[in-house]
């Protein structure tokens, strides 16, 4: 009996431990549910027509962990994050249950059809020009930075001009 009541005493004990170090683990906060989406892109849209830059929309949510890899892989990555930043003004467009941006979605043709994380990239007029499945960027367990680095360069405003396309 003692024995079956040290097997309950452990079990109760490790399960008290994982929980609270769930419960402290914190909140990932990377998209903004109550952000205005519309109004970051067209922010995002007139910064990059000044700049001649395009945009770049990463669409997802905090619930997303390939949405967060990708940030994170990002974040860590120095050449894609200046290659990201040079080329493009950046909109992290929240999909969750809080926030569907469901008319904004709509605008862009429903790129949640691939899944999540979607990229997506505007011109600076604002015209959806290409919708990436990121599923074509993974690699293994993660993103390839190769294959994203190809991705940005071939989609930025200066591989998308003719005097850059002479063949």
């Amino acid at each position: 009996m003692r024995k079956v009541l040290f097997i309950v005493a452990l079990a109760l004990l490790s399960t008290s431990g994982f929980a609270q170090t769930a419960a402290t683990k914190p909140a990932v906060t990377i998209y903004n549910p109550k952000a205005n989406a519309q109004a970051d892109i067209d922010a995002a849209v007139a910064k990059a027509k000044k700049e001649k830059k395009h945009v770049f929309i990463q669409v997802g949510g905090n619930w997303c962990i390939w949405c967060i890899r990708f940030h994170d892989l990002v974040d860590a990555t120095p050449a894609l994050k200046e290659l990201l930043n040079k080329n493009y003004e950046t909109v992290l467009l929240n999909y969750s249950p809080e926030n569907k941006n469901e008319a904004v979605l709509k605008k862009l043709s429903y790129p949640g059809r691939f899944g999540f994380p979607v990229f997506l990239v505007l011109d600076g007029d604002g015209k959806l020009i290409h919708t990436q499945n990121s599923a074509y960027l993974e690699e293994g367990n993660g993103h390839s930075v190769k294959k994203i680095t190809e991705f940005l360069k071939n989609w930025n405003y200066a591989a998308l001009q003719p005097e850059n396309n002479k063949y």
